[in-house]
C-alpha cells in the first residue's frame, strides 16, 4: 500500500505540471468501420471473458521461485496507476487537452492489458484464497466465520458489485475508445459518462478487494 500511495503523490504532481501545457486539438487516428469494429470488439471481449473464466478453474503447482501473491501485488499497483491515469485524464479533457487526455487513456488501456495478464498468471499459480481463512487451509469453518465478524459481509458486498462490472466493462471502453479514435467525439462523449465511472470504480474496487484479502495469502 506504500507504494500505491506514492504512485498517489507522484500522479498529483504530474496532473499539475501536464495541465501547464497549451491546449491542442485532435484529428481521427482511424477510419471509420462500425461493422468491423463491433465485430472485432465483441469476439475479443468473449475471448477474453472466456480466457479468464476457464483459467480460473485451473491451478499450476509450479514452482516459480518467488511468492506467487507477488501478481497479486502487482495488480494492486497497477489498478492504483490506471485510477490515477483515469483522473489525469478526466481532468485533463476538462481542460480541454485534448491530446495529453488521449495519451492517457491509451495508457490506461495499457495499463489494463498488463493487469489482465498479472491476474490470470496469480489465479494460474496461487490458486483461489479463502476471505477469513485463517488457518489456511482452504475451508472456512464456523470460528474463522465468527472471528472475522461482518468484514466478510463487506468483503462479498464489494467483489459481488467488483467481479460483474469488471467482466462487463471490457467492450464499453473498447467502443469508448473506437469511438474517439475516428473522431466521433459526441458520441465518445456519451459513451464515456457512463465507461468513465464505471472503469474507475472497477479500479479503485480492485485495490479495495487486494487490501482486504492480502492478509489470507
Amino acid at each position: 500500500m506504500a507504494v500505491a500511495f506514492l504512485s498517489a503523490i507522484i500522479g498529483v504532481g504530474l496532473l499539475i505540471y501536464l495541465l501547464k501545457k497549451e491546449k491542442q486539438m485532435i484529428s481521427p487516428a482511424w477510419k471509420k468501420n462500425d461493422k468491423r469494429a463491433k465485430r472485432l470488439i465483441i469476439v475479443f471481449s468473449i475471448i477474453v471473458f472466456a480466457a479468464v473464466v476457464l483459467l480460473n478453474r485451473v491451478k499450476l503447482d509450479v514452482d516459480l521461485g518467488f511468492d506467487v501473491h507477488l501478481f497479486a501485488q502487482a495488480n494492486a499497483v497497477i489498478n492504483t496507476l490506471v485510477s490515477i491515469v483515469l483522473i489525469l485524464a478526466l481532468f485533463a479533457v476538462k481542460q480541454k487537452k485534448y491530446k495529453l487526455h488521449r495519451g492517457l487513456m491509451l495508457t490506461a488501456l495499457t495499463l489494463s492489458v498488463l493487469f489482465l495478464v498479472s491476474y490470470i498468471c496469480h489465479h494460474l499459480f496461487a490458486g483461489d484464497t479463502i476471505f477469513g481463512d485463517i488457518d489456511g487451509d482452504r475451508q472456512l469453518s464456523e470460528l474463522e466465520k465468527s472471528q472475522v465478524g461482518s468484514a466478510r459481509t463487506i468483503y462479498i458486498i464489494v467483489l459481488a458489485t467488483h467481479i460483474p462490472l469488471a467482466g462487463l466493462i471490457l467492450p464499453f471502453i473498447l467502443f469508448t475508445a473506437y469511438r474517439a479514435l475516428i473522431g466521433e467525439f459526441e458520441n465518445h462523449k456519451k459513451l464515456a459518462r457512463i465507461t468513465w465511472p464505471v472503469w474507475f470504480y472497477v479500479a479503485v474496487t480492485g485495490v479495495l478487494v487486494y487490501w482486504m484479502i492480502s492478509p489470507y495469502y
